[in-house]
């Protein structure tokens, strides 16, 4: 890929240009949002799921509810409310998981609110006390893992345990040709908003403003920030998951580690010294299809445990 993915987009022929532009999708947005399979799973799932509104924040933030047990909050990626696919259901085994479409995804409607993980970390807080759940666990993938990390930083009181998948606690966390093509992708909403419209994500969700939905993430996105220092306070016991080619430099997986207490010393032969925190890194992976790899909904049930049998 060149090093911009505007500059490749001005010089390429007609079908390069649709080449470029899916590529550059996935790499700004990490999430397989134009492929078929993974709306088409996340419909059979919702067909059998409790749907549900919350006013909360001055949102009306749409979830669903699957199986039984202790809750897991579950938040999806950039743009698609179904990123996980029929891992949801892998997940909802042995345990209530919540899933919850972000502001102005899916079927949670815009507000003129713009997006920050920040204020939608504060939604999640608001609908965990709006359950009266008293503390949840908590995962997120990509953007979800933001809002999931900024929850935990801002409401560690609502937070139990933690599950960050593909994420990032500074913006030099991804690698530069991501960060740059996060820069430009405000000014490409107008293009890229028909191509999710027209595509199965769009027709399962056509009550979106997928251009505006564009424009707002590129406004997130673009904007630096570093969370290094509320990393260090983490109150939550986390568990960190990795691709084993990430859009996250692994240089950056390591430093995200160490923050938590990792990577410090060897375990010791009983592993008495090993820390409280957990890393997983997925082999044969790609930010792209983490969140449905099926390894994934084994190591958060190994990290989370289950409603019958909890991890101590």
């Amino acid at each position: 890929m060149k090093n911009t993915i505007i500059a490749a987009l001005s010089s390429s022929t007609p079908r390069e240009d649709d080449m470029l532009r899916r590529d550059f999708l996935k790499t700004a947005l990490a999430t397989a949002v134009l492929t078929a399979v993974f709306p088409v799973q996340a419909k059979k799932i919702l067909a059998v799921s409790n749907e549900h509104f919350a006013d909360v924040n001055g949102q009306h933030l749409f979830y669903t509810v699957h199986g039984a047990g202790k809750p897991l909050i579950l938040l999806h990626g950039g743009i698609d409310p179904d990123s996980f696919g029929s891992n949801l259901a892998e997940l909802a085994k042995g345990r209530q998981v919540i899933a919850v479409h972000l502001q102005a995804h899916g079927r949670t409607p815009d507000t003129n609110r713009p997006l920050r993980s920040e204020t939608m970390g504060d939604d999640v807080a608001a609908l965990i006390g709006h359950l009266n759940l008293g503390k949840a666990d908590v995962m997120g993938y990509s953007l979800g893992s933001s809002v999931a990390l900024q929850t935990a930083i801002r409401h560690p009181d609502v937070v139990n345990r933690l599950v960050l998948a593909s994420s990032a606690m500074r913006q030099d966390g991804f690698y530069p040709e991501v960060v740059a093509a996060f820069n430009q992708l405000e000014a490409n909403a107008a293009t890229l908003g028909p191509d999710v419209k027209a595509s199965p994500l769009g027709a399962t969700y056509p009550d979106v403003d997928w251009t505006n939905l564009f424009r707002k993430i590129g406004d997130l996105t673009k904007r630096p920030f570093d969370w290094s220092a509320g990393v260090t306070r983490l109150q939550a016991r986390t568990l960190l998951v990795f691709a084993d080619a990430d859009a996250i430099r692994p240089e950056h997986v390591i430093e995200f580690w160490k923050a938590l207490g990792g990577g410090q010393r060897d375990a010791g032969i009983d592993g008495s010294l090993r820390p409280a925190n957990v890393l997983a890194i997925l082999p044969n992976t790609t930010h792209y299809t983490l969140p449905v790899d099926p390894m994934l909904p084994e190591i958060v049930h190994g990290f989370l445990g289950s409603a019958l049998k909890a991890v101590a």
